[in-house]
This record gives structure tokens, sequence and C-alpha cells, in this order.
């Protein structure tokens, strides 16, 4: 499906990951994937991966077997042992006996079927494929690093342990150990046998003095055995002796000007191979990446030579992991994979490397084109790397070169400078924004300013005030523009990164008089022209301004979730008016295209409000994240979503082209080849970006929610439960939506580790209740998490609350049982004690106290208060008490009871003594605390400042933020509250102790709403937002939910507040919303709230209104219920109807021409787009309402011109969309007398007014076009040859292809041929009916538009015949004539390659592109001579009316021949299109 494809990177620390077979299939396990290359000596191909595997895969090995080359089998940290055919992509068996994570795998190369596995816990696992049978070994009790089967002897396998002992096992005799060979002293990263089994060609360079003649006799066969190690040496082992031949250490190469550290082993991965065909040589790898050859029969100490030796851009630039070798055409080569995240090809002749593939360790956040060095894609990788590549490389189609200094997180947002080659712009996710020069091997330059948040988006535009201040020279010709997941757009200047970058958000408000807070920013793009700026919100509205002051054109009110992406069509169109064609994709999963020229190049004084889209994309089943223009076609828009597929859109049909399915995940970012109409590349959370091809597709339309997601599971990792919790972080607090989010999952090492980038760590929840004991000991996470103690929203008890609360119930319920009451604790231990010896003691004690009591000095042997005598302390003097104290506090220290120990200091005076150990200890309470003012203020204030760390840190916040308010410290305790995320309590204590207009409570309000928006309590918000005085905030974000109430509720608070347009604009959402669910009272109601919004309710008045007309009429299929009295049609004219009611429901005064004029303003201010076939009917019929309600204020104010014009729009909008029915049934309503109803205002226009006279023209010709398909109708039913008419036109008619409601129509007019004739004959048909059909300049044009249409889709065959592939008619579309070959079978008109496409293909061959572009000018120039008039108004198909006229002609004789032979000369004169051709002719025979 993919032309080109960058994989994810291979596994890290696998001895064995990757292997190529002898067809040249290279296989390696990236994440859960294993992916398959096709490998030449010239360059790789990527042929497709297999998926299966839940878990990193650890370990793969092929089939070396004639006639199974294409089977193959894989290891995973699932503990699964899968076999595929790679053939199919298929799995054909799997083995589940592995207990721990498998280590090391292997395929036999003698046993045919034999796979070979181990794991962490020593088990060794034998699989027999084919006859599925399983034998499990426990050699060791040890760790497997490795394991390798011998090529030699089918019963052997060599085991590498971690411990560095490798031990050779014979599976034949339950996996005894043959030999156990010891000398590695640390973990054995690699196995390798000799491709030969005899030993005696390195016998004469054996390093130990063991004589060869004890061993073996005439070299028997054993073979030889590599090992490599991470104590840095190779060692050859004899296996038929069991006996280490040969060491060699690794030499210390110098790169890039530094040695390497012996020392330093943590990033030291030795691997070593034996290639086949070469018994004396080996490669292994080396400290910094290198690769080297040992010759091991070469004689002197450097037996080595490096691979790669003549360049060192040649090497790995880190360690290498896994190697392996293949010969194809008489090339031996070399496959080397390494933690460069580089795949290498080597030709082991030259010892030099023949390609590189770059590989992909993250998501693929961005890719970006350089629209200066053509060919140049930049990709953005959550690896922290940037790569660049020249994907117009003619040698080397993998041409990349790598940036990693000065990147230390992921790279989401990439933008090459406009006009200077080689600058790349770059942020990161953690908010870094710097500029790369490609061309350069100097560190980036960095932005000093950060965001808090990731980068989301990048542009270079003008730059506006600040930085736009002084003269051209001393300002940067362009600007750095930067928006990151806090909401906010920075202007950073490239010429000084250093200085302070600029919030546009300022010269926003100032320039707009703005005073409410502005919705977070999510996305931006600066037209090309760099006049004007699109900004995407986090609301889902776009506003448009104009530079340099930012001055709003208008603000778009489509989209109603986040806005993940906005860009303008191409400047280069060969149509002007799509340049203003802004493209927005948002959660939603739709694409909305607006035109928004009218706002730009007439821009009003107060802002546009746009809320219709001229064109709406729907098919994706998840979010938008990105979408380009194609550079080469006019209206061509390519899209990448969620749902993991990229779509392909014809924007001006409103049709989809292709969808591409090759991805295994999510879609992140798209662009189009600037080269090549037909290629786009796409990346994704699946490490890869994939180049593809649009006419090779063989899907159209995204795939429905339930087939996709079954596609994804099969590929998708689910997610492992451990015991961290990662929270991602979003854009705008909302940009990445729950368990979706891109930026910030990814685990550092994700491709080393095997995990995916987004797997996150989630806890483990069904643990039950917690107790009280343990839930002291929660952090704060855990505690605000788990438990909801002292949450946001705290209006009840906590957990722990509610557990204490059940607990005192039930002990109260229990019978309170007489227990013996326990004695306290002794605060006088010691002493205390020394009361219960002997009575001879005691008694001693007794004449020592008299003794130091009568004493005049000491009494020898006995100081009261200490040692033994620690008693007495309390029947002396003080001195003696205080010593007494001071061996009961050493005991209480040494007990841990530090309460005891501060009582005594306590006592004895020493308060501030005790408060300073109580707070060493963490050990203040409540009853310390209270004592500490008969220390002094300071000793209290710091006192209470200690206590609220320790209840801070016992998580009690509510406690000691109320110690805090007891010293007066006020603003730390709302501080503290805050801090931890207990605002409502932060406001009852800032509302009860501050000033009312205290800049702190403000600030509360302001960030207990974002929390509460962001978790999406959106009506605590609104309070919050109102109490800050921020209604217009507190209306947004009741409206941020979008059903009709909360809109309702948002219009009703913005109307209370004074925010009259927020309020209109909720109001105007709100009503169409209802006029969508057919709501009619509710929605006027809702109007009626408004006074400035009575033209809207003429539009919905008059739009109610038609649809009660058409109920019957087959134009309207639904239901019709809630619906005003007034709207049921009446006798009178349709537009006579409107007025009345006009005038009687809505207060309308006729003769007040100013309201006219202002109600007329108001209504052509909204936008209303083309109709297409893909609107709704619904929303068709408000369009057509909207033109009628504009008609009949035209008609009021006494401008004809403008009724007639408004009038053709109303007509035709029913022949745009292909609904024949709707334009006869407007023609009826607005028409009634037909052809005699168009004459009447005729007579009103000024007869100078030519452009006037065009329109009426036009809709002269509608009206006329109409009745010539009811009188081929009329003239089919009258002459009873209906059957045969269908027959011979293969049932379909021209409009009939377009009208799903033709079938209805037609029975109506059946059966009430009388009305139809009367209405035909207030017609006047005649021949003055097909000369108005029958126009000339008309078939001029319209041939020659179609002839321009019919050289496009020729050039694009052009470029797709230089493809291998058959270009596809969604590629090269039918020339739009209006029209379709009536002659022609339905099958090959809607059919996947038609008749006429097959006939260009063969023409393309024959022409070349210089002729096509002279055809093209000259009809472009023959379409600049002809009239104005002519091309701004539509008019029905001439040829098309041409052809009915000769059918019926043919079949009923009804058409005077002078009018046939003015149609058979119009088609012969511009009927040169194949199909038109083929038609008119047919029916002149």
């Amino acid at each position: 499906m993919h032309e080109r494809l960058l994989p994810a990177s291979p596994n890290w620390y696998c001895s064995r990951c990757s292997d190529v077979n002898s067809d040249g299939i290279l296989g390696f396990g990236a994440k859960n994937t294993i992916y398959l290359l096709k490998v030449t000596a010239t360059s790789p191909t990527v042929l497709g991966e297999l998926n299966g595997h839940t878990e990193r895969v650890s370990g793969f090995a092929f089939c070396r077997h004639d006639g199974q080359e294409n089977i193959c089998a894989s290891t995973s940290d699932d503990k699964t042992v899968k076999i595929w055919d790679i053939d199919q992509k298929a799995l054909l068996t799997e083995h589940s006996v592995h207990q721990s994570i498998i280590s090391a795998i292997h395929w036999s190369p003698v046993e045919k079927g034999l796979v070979v596995s181990g794991d962490e816990k020593g088990i060794v696992v034998c699989y027999w494929h084919g006859r599925n049978d399983t034998h499990s070994f426990f050699p060791e009790p040890r760790t497997i690093f490795c394991l390798t089967c011998s090529p030699h002897n089918e019963n052997y396998v060599a085991v590498g342990y971690k411990d560095g002992m490798i031990a050779l096992i014979d599976i034949s005799k339950k996996g005894e150990v043959v030999h156990r060979l010891r000398g590695h002293e640390e973990e054995i990263h690699a196995l390798t046998w000799c491709p030969e089994a005899k030993e005696e060609a390195l016998y004469s360079l054996q390093e130990d003095n063991t004589d060869s003649s004890n061993g073996l006799k005439d070299a028997e066969v054993g073979g030889y055995l590599a090992s490599g190690s991470r104590d840095q040496t190779v060692r050859i082992w004899s296996t038929a002796r069991g006996k280490g031949v040969m060491t060699l250490k690794l030499p210390f190469l110098k790169r890039r000007g530094a040695g390497v550290d012996p020392g330093v082993k943590e990033r030291l991965w030795l691997t070593v191979h034996w290639p086949n065909g070469r018994p004396s040589q080996i490669i292994s790898s080396c400290f910094g990446g290198e690769l080297v050859a040992w010759d091991l029969i070469k004689s002197g100490k450097q037996k080595w030579t490096l691979l790669g030796g003549s360049s060192d851009s040649q090497n790995h630039s880190r360690i290498v992991f896994n190697v392996n070798s293949l010969c194809l055409e008489d090339r031996e080569l070399l496959i080397s994979t390494s933690m460069d995240r580089e795949i290498k090809c080597w030709d082991l002749a030259l010892l030099e490397c023949c390609w590189t593939l770059p590989t992909l360790g993250g998501f693929v956040y961005a890719i970006g084109f350089s629209p200066v060095a053509t060919g140049c894609l930049a990709l953005g990788v959550g690896d922290n790397m940037i790569r660049v590549w020249n994907t117009l490389s003619v040698q080397n189609p993998y041409d990349t070169k790598t940036y990693w200094q000065g990147i230390k997180s992921k790279v989401t947002a990439l933008a090459w400078h406009s006009v200077k080659e080689g600058s790349l712009a770059f942020g990161t996710d953690d908010g870094k924004v710097g500029i790369y020069d490609a061309y350069s091997n100097k560190p980036p330059q960095i932005s000093s300013t950060f965001h808090r948040r990731t980068v989301y988006c990048l542009g270079w535009g003008p730059p506006i005030p600040p930085l736009s201040f002084g003269g051209s020279g001393d300002r940067p010709s362009y600007s750095l523009y930067s928006c990151a997941g806090e909401g906010i757009i920075l202007q950073h200047d490239p010429w000084n990164l250093s200085g302070e970058a600029t919030n546009i958000d300022k010269l926003i408000r100032d320039t707009n008089n703005i005073k409410h807070k502005l919705s977070p920013h999510t996305d931006l793009s600066w037209k090309p022209d760099g006049k004007v700026l699109a900004i995407g919100n986090e609301d889902g509205s776009i506003e448009v301004y104009a530079a340099p002051n930012l001055k709003l054109l208008c603000s778009v009110q489509q989209h109603h979730k986040i806005i993940n992406a906005l860009r303008w069509h191409h400047p280069h169109s060969g149509r002007p008016e799509l340049r203003c064609l802004l493209a927005s994709g948002s959660s939603n999963a739709l694409v909305y295209v607006h035109d928004l020229c009218s706002a730009i190049e007439n821009p009003s004084e107060s802002p546009v409000l746009v809320t219709e889209a001229f064109r709406s994309l729907s098919g994706h089943t998840n979010k938008i994240t990105n979408l380009a223009w194609s550079p080469h076609h006019d209206g061509r828009l390519v899209t990448v979503s969620y749902d993991g597929t990229a779509q392909v859109w014809d924007v001006l049909k409103e049709e989809p082209i292709c969808n591409y399915r090759g991805h295994s995940g999510r879609l992140l970012c798209v662009q189009w080849s600037p080269v090549d109409p037909n290629l786009v590349w796409t990346g994704g959370d699946d490490f890869t970006v994939q180049e593809w091809a649009v006419s090779k597709q063989e899907h159209v339309r995204p795939p429905k929610i339930g087939r996709r997601r079954v596609e994804l599971e099969k590929k998708k990792v689910p997610q492992k439960k451990t015991k961290k919790k990662k929270k991602a972080i979003g854009k705008g607090g909302a940009k990445v939506e729950e368990n979706e989010a891109p930026i910030g999952e990814e685990e550092k090492g994700a491709a080393g580790s095997g995990l995916d980038e987004g797997q996150s760590y989630d806890e483990d929840e069904e643990g039950g209740c917690v107790s009280i004991s343990t839930a002291l000991g929660l952090s704060k996470e855990t505690n605000k998490d788990v438990c909801g103690a002292e949450k946001t929203h705290n209006g009840g008890k906590s957990f722990l609350a509610v557990k204490k609360d059940v607990k005192d119930e039930k002990k109260k319920e229990k019978i309170e049982l007489p227990l013996k009451k326990r004695k306290p604790r002794s605060i006088l231990p010691l002493s205390t004690s020394m009361d219960h010896r002997p009575k001879e003691e005691l008694q001693q004690d007794c004449l020592d106290l008299a003794s130091v009591t009568h004493a005049k000095g000491e009494v020898a042997g006995c100081v009261p208060g200490t040692g033994e005598h620690i008693q007495l302390g309390l029947f002396t003097d003080r001195e003696a008490l205080f010593q007494m104290f001071k061996e009961e506090e050493e005991s209480h220290v040494e007990a841990g009871h530090y309460d005891s120990m501060m009582y005594l200091r306590l006592w004895k005076g020493d308060l501030i003594g005790a408060l300073n150990l109580a707070t060493e200890k963490g050990e203040l309470t409540d009853h310390l605390v209270s004592l500490a003012p008969m220390a002094g203020y300071q000793v209290w204030a710091k006192t209470v400042e200690s206590y609220v760390k320790q209840l801070c840190m016992q998580e009690q916040f509510l406690k000691a933020a109320s110690h805090l308010v007891s010293v007066h410290k006020l603003y730390e305790a709302i501080g503290l509250l805050k801090a931890h995320q207990l605002y409502r309590e932060a406001i009852a204590l800032a509302k009860a102790r501050l000033r009312a207009e205290d800049p702190v409570l403000k600030d509360l309000y302001m960030t207990w709403a974002a929390v509460l928006e962001r978790d999406g309590h959106y009506t605590t918000a609104a309070k919050c937002y109102l109490a800050a005085d921020a209604s217009f905030d507190a209306a947004k974000v009741i409206a941020k939910k979008g059903d009709v109430m909360s809109l309702k509720t948002a219009a009703n608070l913005a109307k209370i507040a004074g925010e009259s347009n927020l309020s209109q604009s909720l109001s105007l959402r709100c009503a169409k919303d209802l006029m969508l669910s057919q709501d009619w009272l509710a929605a006027q109601d809702i109007l009626s709230k408004q006074d400035t919004l009575l033209g809207h309710r003429l539009q919905f008045c008059v739009s109610e209104m038609l649809t009660r007309c058409l109920a019957h009429t087959g134009v309207v299929t639904w239901s019709l219920t809630s619906m005003h009295a007034w709207s049921e049609p009446a006798d009178e004219g349709f537009l006579a109807a409107v007025c009345r009611v006009w005038k009687n429901v809505f207060g309308l005064v006729p003769t007040d021409l100013d309201e006219m004029r202002a109600l007329h303003h108001q209504l052509r201010a909204i936008e209303n787009p083309p109709a297409t076939a893909s609107v709704p009917m619904k929303q068709l019929l408000f369009h057509v309402a909207l033109d009628v309600a504009l008609s009949v204020l035209s008609q009021l104010l006494g401008d004809w011109a403008s009724v007639v014009e408004e009038l053709l729009r109303a007509v035709t909008r029913g022949f745009e969309a292909g609904h024949f029915t709707l334009m006869t049934e407007m023609c009826e309503l607005l028409l009634p007398q037909g052809m005699d109803s168009v004459e009447v205002y005729k007579r009103r226009l000024m007869k100078d007014d030519e452009e006037s006279l065009d329109v009426y023209q036009s809709l002269e010709a509608f009206v006329c076009y109409q009745f010539m398909y009811r009188d081929w109708w009329r003239h089919s039913c009258c002459s009873n040859t209906n059957s045969h008419s269908t027959e011979d036109m293969n049932g379909q008619t021209p409009v009939e292809n377009g009208d799903p409601n033709h079938e209805t129509r037609t029975t109506i007019q059946s059966k009430d041929q009388d009305v139809e004739a009367t209405v035909r004959s207030k017609g006047s048909v005649g021949e003055g009916f097909w000369k108005i059909l029958l126009s000339e300049p008309h078939a001029n044009l319209q041939a020659t538009q179609r002839a321009i249409e019919d050289i496009q889709s020729r050039v694009s065959l052009l470029v797709q015949h230089h493809h291998p592939q058959e270009p596809q008619p969604n590629l090269c579309a039918l020339p739009q004539t209006g029209f379709c070959d009536i002659t022609q079978e339905p099958s090959s008109l809607e059919g996947p390659v038609g008749l006429e496409s097959k006939q260009r293909s063969s023409v393309a061959e024959s022409e070349s592109f210089p002729a096509l572009v002279v055809q093209v000018t000259e009809h472009q120039k023959r379409i600049a001579a002809i009239p104005d008039h002519l091309k701004k108004y539509p008019f029905p198909d001439v040829l098309e009316c041409c052809i009915v006229l000769l059918y019926m002609n043919k079949h009923f004789g009804v058409i005077p021949r002078h009018v046939c032979v003015e149609a058979s000369s119009l088609l012969v004169r511009y009927g040169s299109t194949s199909s038109l051709h083929k038609a008119w002719q047919k029916l002149t025979l």
C-alpha cells in the first residue's frame, strides 16, 4: 500500500531480535511488531509487518531449511512463542509454555522443525513445529541471556547466562549439561557457532598451555563457539574439549577526537557473528558502535580490522545489538542494528557500508517539506530527535540527517522558514522553541521564553507590534509564532531569541477593545500572503485577524469542539476565489472549509460572524489531527484522524477520492509531496512515516467505526497495568482528550524497552477499601485520587470520614463489656521503677536520703537524681530534680516517647526547648501550640509555622490553614488551600476575611473555574466566572456542552450580563439546532428574546413556511410536529403569504424603508454557501429560505434587480444540489404563473440595466428548463410509451440521475395532467421556449469550460501514465458538464472505470504536456473574450437541452424542424466530448 516507509526502531538489549533468510528478507522486532525488509546491495524495501504480539518482541529467527525460508519464529514479553508465514503475513501456530519473560530464541539449522527458546528463570523449551510437541529443561538455575543451536549436532544447544557462564546442553538427554564453559566475568550477550565442524585450524594458536594431544585425536568433530560478554572480551571455545582456546580483547578506538573510557561499561553490548564461509573470521561490535572483523589465524597483536574505516560517518554512533549476514548475487552482506536507530548494510569483501536505513523511536508528531529546498522532509519524532530526509535523492532513497543537540524532549512541532534555506523551527513537549540551521553542525538557537506546556503549532509570519516597530533594517522580515498547550501564542524574534517573546493576546485585546478572557488558542495558520492570521481556539471557534495590528475580521462558529488543525488554500490556484478557502479540523471528526473571501477582501467595521461552511467533509470516525492542501490541484485536501486513516477529498465536489489504511495506529501529521501530485506522506503513533500513492488505494471512504476498531485492535498493544499512573497533558487543557493523548504519554526509551509511546501505567484499583491507619500514610496524589478527602468538589464526607462513621456506629451497637481500666504510662518511669525493689534497698534509700539531707557536704557514693539514686531527686533540692528529669528524658528518647519528654521540659520551665524538640521530631500538638504564646509572639508564630508544615505532611490542610489564620497569615492560609486544590474552602475563607475588591479573590475564582472547565464541570465553572465578573466567560463555558438547553441558558446569561454579541451568536446557534430537529416553536422563542435578530427570525419564518408547503411533494420526507399555525399554506401566493405573516405576526412595517434596509443588510451578511449534492435537505431548505427572504425584502424596498437575482438563487439551489423536484417546486411557489410571472418582473427592470436583464434571462431559462422535462414526461404518459422510453433510455434521464425523489414526482404529475397542461399554457411554450434554452453564447461558454476540464483530466492522466499503476476515475474526474450520456448504461456511469476515462487513457499516450498547456491557454483566452455577465450567472446546460429536444422529436415529433436543425448545429459545433458526440449521433440516426 505504501511506496516508502521509515519503520519503528529495532528493540534494544535483545540477543537475537533480528534475522535474515536466504531470500534476502530481514525481519526485526520493533515494539510489539515484526517488520519485514527486502534487502539488496543497493537499498532496502519495507515489505510489511507481522502483528500479533501484545508486548515487546524479544526475539526473532528464520527457519534455515530449503523450501521453508518463509517460516519464522518470534518471542515476546507476553511469554508466547509464535510461528509465522511471512508470505501470507499470517500466524501459523503458537505456544505459551514459558511462565517467565522469554529472553532468547533460535531455530535449529539442523533439525527442521525445532525452535529452542529460553527465559529469565533458566527454563529452556524445545518446540517441534509440525508435530506440535514441546519439552522443557532446567539445566541451570540462572538467568538466560542468549542461546544458539549447533549447526553440527542436532542435539547440542549453547546457552549463555547472566553471570557469565556458558552451558552446552544435550536436549536428547533431557537437557544434560555436556560442558560448562567458564571464563567470562559478566553476562553473555551473544553466542555464535563456527560454520565448520572441525577444530584443527586454530589449535596452533591456542593461548593455553595444555597439550592438544590430551584432548582430541585427528581433529575430532565438535565445532568452535564464539561468545561476546559485557566484560569486553570475545572468547573462542572448543566444544569438543570444553575449553577456551582464544581470548580477544576489544580495542579502544578513538572516535570524534575523544577516547572511550574503559571503565564505562553501562552502554556496552558486545555482539558477535560468525559469517558463513568464513571459518577464520568473526565480526563483533565495539564500545561506541563500531564493528570490527577479527582474523583468527592472523599473527601479531592486532587481529582486527575496522569496518567502514575509510569514513567515520559510516559507523554506527552508538552500541550495536544484532548482526546478521547473507549472500546475495555473489556478494556477502552484513546487516547490523544499533541504539542509534539505524539499520546498516555492509559489504564483507570491502568492509564498507552499502546503505543505511533510519528508523524511528517515537510518535511522529510533525512532518513538513521545505519550501526552498525541494524534497527535504523534516520529521519531528518522540525519540527527542529531528530528521531531515532528502526524499529526492537518486543514489540513496533514505538519505537522512539526524539532529539531537539541544533537544531533550519529544519534538512535537516543526516549521521551515518560508524563504531562508535550511532554517527549521521546532517545538518540544517540554515547551521549548528553537531554530536549527539544517546545513551546519552548530547546535540550535533556543528561545529564552519557554511555554509551560507542550508546543503544538509553529508558524512563520510577518512581524506584528511590538516587533514590527522600527525601520525595515531594524526588524526581521519574518517572526516565529508558537502555540502551546497553555493556550497562548508567542511571537519570537528570530534575530534575538534570547530576548523576551511577546504574547499576541495583548495586541488582540488592545486592537479589538476586548475586555473578557480570550478562549485558549490551540492552532494558528498564516495566509500565504502574510496579510491574514487564522487562530483556532479551544471552544471550537476560529478567529481571522488582519495583520499587522490583528484587527478581527470574522469569527467562524462552526465547530463545537477544540480546533486541532487550520490550513489556508495554496496561493497559486488558477481560480482566485479559492485562495481564501480555510480548512479546519477539530475533535468532532468533521472537516469544514470556509470561503472567507468577502470578509477578507471587503472587511466591515464590525467582525462578521460565519456560521455556515462552504463545504462540509464528513466520514472520519474520530478526531481530526491534521490536514494539508494539495499544491498541485484546486480544492484537493488530505486529512488524517485518530481513526487510523488518511482521507483525500475533492473539496469543490464535496466528495471523497481515496482512503489510506496502511498505518497500524492513530495518524498525527500529513504532507502532500511538493513534486508529485500522486504522493502523500503521513506519520502516526505507530512510529512510522509512510509515503503512499493516491491512485493505488482501493478504498474510497474511511471505514465504519466498528470495522476499523477491529482492524486496529489486532495491531494495537493493550495497556499494561502497573503501579504508576502518568497524567497526560493536553493542549489548552483539553486538546488531548481523556484516554487518547499522544503527547505526554511516551515512556523514555520506548523502543528500547518495547513499550508503546502512549502506553500509560494504570493503578490497580481493585483493592477495595483503605483502612484508616493505611490512609493516614497516603501520599498527596493517592489521597486526592483514591480517597477523595478534601477534594475540590467536597460537598459531603470523604471516604475516610464515612468509614469512620460506620465503625463508630458498629461500636455503639456492641454491648459494652466491663473492662479493666488501663493504667496510664508514667511520665517518670525510671524513678517509679525504683519503688519496686526489695524492702532492704528501699530502706537503704531512706538512710541515704537522711544522710544527704542532714549532711553539710555531699555523701560519698550518693548523688540524688542520678544513677542508682535517681528516685531520690524527687525528695531533695531542685538541682537533683532536674538531674532526675534529664535521665528520664534520655530514657523517653530511647523509647520514642517524645511527648513525655516534652512535658518534662515544660514542667521545668523550658518551654522553648520543649517546642524545639517537638518541632524537630514532628510531634507538635494542638496543646503545645496553645502553650507557645507563653514564650512570646515570635516563638508562637514560629511554632505555628512549623506545625503547619507538619500538618501538611499529614495532609491536614484545612487544620493547617486555620492555624495560619490564628497568627494573622491570611494570604498564606488562602495560598495553602489553593495549592492543594481546596478552592471551595479557599474562596470561603477569602470571602469571609478579605475585601470584596481584593484581586486574590478574583484569582481564586478564575483558577477554580479553569480547573472545573477542564474537568467538564461547566455549570460550577460558570458560577465562578460570574463571581469573578467574567460574564462573557461564564456564557462561553456553559455553551461548551453544545446541547440546546445549555446554549439557551448561555444565551440568556449573556443577554443579562450585557454581552449582546455573544448572546445573539448563541441564540442563533441554538435556533439552528432546533431547526434541524424541526422544533420551530422553540426556535422562534429563543430568537424572539433578541431584538436584534429580527432578520434571522424572518428567515426562520420563511424556512418553516417553505417546509410546510413542501411536506406533500416528496421533498420533505420527515414528520412535522412542532410548527406555528401561521405556517399553514393559504390560497394566496407564497410570497404574498410571507409578507402577510411578517406583517401580522412579526410586526413588520413595509413602509418603514429604513428598517427594511437594515433587515436586508443583516440577512445579506449571513454566509450562504453554494449548494452541493451532499448538503442535507433541511439545511438546503434553510439556505433557500434565506434567498427567498432577501427577495421579499428587496421587493418591499422596490429593488427589482435584487429581487430577480435572489429569486434566481432560490430556484437554482435545487439544480446545483442535483434535486430536480426541489427546483420544480420552487418555481411553482415563487413563479406560480410560469413565464408570465417572470415577465412581470422583467417589466419592472430598468431597460438599460444589462446585468439585471442577464439575471432575468437565466431565471427565464431555468423556468423553461423544468417545463422542458415536464413536457417530455407529459408526452411520455399521453402516448403510453413510458415503458418504451424507459427501455430505450436505459432507465435514465439527465436529471433523474441526481434526483432521488424523481419517481414520486413523476407519479404525481401523471395523475394530474390537466393541472400541468394549464400551468404549461401559462408558460407560453412554443418556439420562443426553445429559443431561450438554445442560447449559443452560453453553449460556447459551457463548451469551453468543458474542454478545459477535459484537458485538465488528461493532464492528470498524463502524470499518472508515468506511474506503473492504472489510473482510476476518482483521480481523473469526468468533466462536470451538468448532464450524463443518456444513451450510456448506468453501470458505466457509476462504475470504477468509465468508458470516457479509458478513451482518455489511450489518448494520453500520444499527447505531450506542452501541447496540453497550449490548448488550455487558448481556451482561457476564449473564456476571457466572453462577456462577464454570461459567466457570472448560472444557465441550464444548452447541449443537454439539445439532446432532450432531439429525443422528444424522434419519439413524439412535436418539435418544429428548424428548431431541431438549430439544436443539431449546436451539438456539432460544441459537442466535442466523446459522450456528447455519441449521444447526439445516436439520436439523429
